[in-house]
């Protein structure tokens, strides 16, 4: 292994792992594949249950993420349990370079089907105890990424009509809560971005998910085969936790109801007039006027 680039590694359907240089093709995956799945940090968590439900329904994966050894032990083992063809890129998407170089590797893949969205930052705590640089490394991993691995994929899968985006957002992207103004606004773009591709490129044969799970409400495996009952069943929303998909449906129909009064070309009616003491402190100069405005 010695001159071999340490961020990638590729391992076999019969778990012999080997190092390759970038850039490179894939080798072409076994031929019932339904073609390769990229999952975004998937060495734990949510990321981790995706990859292997995903090598299961027989999707061949590259796997990113930051902890290498999680994740090439992840790689050997679904190789091994699944026979599919899985590739490791050791990659922190905050950082530039890293990401830039993801985004080239999903570029060039004509086998890419499917991205799953799935890394993220997350750090409760009030705006004013925050460090801006972590602050920032959030929006980085939970904003950034998402937008530009997505740009990074979208063209290929326009170009034969079909591929498919799962996007991890949060419960707290539609509910905010105290001390994670941050974290739920970046989450709040995660719905309001694929909300918005899908209506773009949906009838062009592309699929956008977003996922909304509540933290710590329940455990990965349960959550993720919620959300992959969601996916199968088309779902542009998923909330793993809600009963009745008919309460996320009426939220929207409200929204849709909405929607002529918020591109109204003048103000509401109740802006159309200040309140009388409002008017009339507004219509009287506050302290003494210059000398030459009495011969304006």
């Amino acid at each position: 292994m010695i001159g071999m680039s340490p961020s990638k590694s590729l391992v076999s359907s019969n778990g012999d792992e080997r190092m390759d240089q970038i850039p490179r093709r894939r080798e072409v995956p076994r031929g019932n594949s339904k073609g390769t799945a990229v999952v975004t940090g998937a060495s734990s968590g949510i990321g981790r249950v995706y990859a292997e439900r995903l090598a299961r329904r027989g999707h061949d994966l590259i796997l990113v993420a930051r902890d290498r050894p999680q994740l090439e032990a992840l790689a050997i083992r679904l190789a091994h349990e699944t026979g599919r063809c899985i590739e490791t890129e050791t990659a922190d998407l905050s950082d530039k370079g890293d990401l830039t170089r993801i985004e080239a590797l999903l570029s060039s893949d004509p086998k890419v089907s499917l991205l799953v969205n799935n890394a993220g930052v997350g750090a409760p705590a009030s705006l004013l105890d925050s460090d801006a640089g972590e602050l920032a490394r959030m929006v980085d991993v939970n904003v950034t990424a998402v937008m530009r691995l997505t740009r990074a994929l979208l063209p290929q899968f326009l170009s034969r009509g079909s591929g498919a985006f799962i996007n991890i957002g949060s419960i707290l992207g539609i509910a905010p809560e105290v001390e994670n103004a941050v974290y739920g606004g970046t989450k709040a773009f995660v719905l309001a971005f694929s909300l918005a591709l899908h209506k773009e490129f949906a009838q062009r044969g592309i699929h956008f998910q977003a996922v909304l799970p509540r933290q710590n409400n329940m455990g990965a495996n349960d959550l993720v085969d919620a959300a992959l009952i969601g996916f199968d069943g088309g779902e542009v929303v998923t909330i793993p936790s809600l009963p009745d998909v008919s309460d996320w449906e009426g939220d929207e129909v409200a929204r849709q109801h909405r929607m002529p009064n918020r591109s109204l070309r003048g103000p509401g009616a109740r802006y159309r007039s200040a309140p009388a003491d409002i008017a009339g402190t507004a219509s009287k100069p506050h302290g003494r006027e210059p000398e030459e405005s009495a011969h304006l």
